[in-house]
């Protein structure tokens, strides 16, 4: 498992949190997203041979956020 740190812009509330969380959780090889709405973050541990950090990226962003 990989675990990823990034930054997220657009996240302002506790359904923010569900979405990118609940949607990443849902993702085939995606072990763990935890958010951290205060610091603007997503932390992603993920299996690498079975999702690459392009389709973690794209999840987030599907939601509707920006990942910098």
């Amino acid at each position: 498992m990989k675990t990823v740190t990034l930054g997220v812009r657009g996240m302002s509330c506790n359904h923010c949190v569900n979405s990118i969380e609940g949607a990443l959780n849902k993702v085939a090889g995606v072990g763990q997203a935890k958010v951290d709405l205060a610091a603007g973050q997503v932390m992603v541990s993920f299996d690498e041979a079975a999702v690459s950090l392009a389709e973690v990226k794209e999840t987030i962003e599907e939601q509707g956020y920006d990942v910098v």
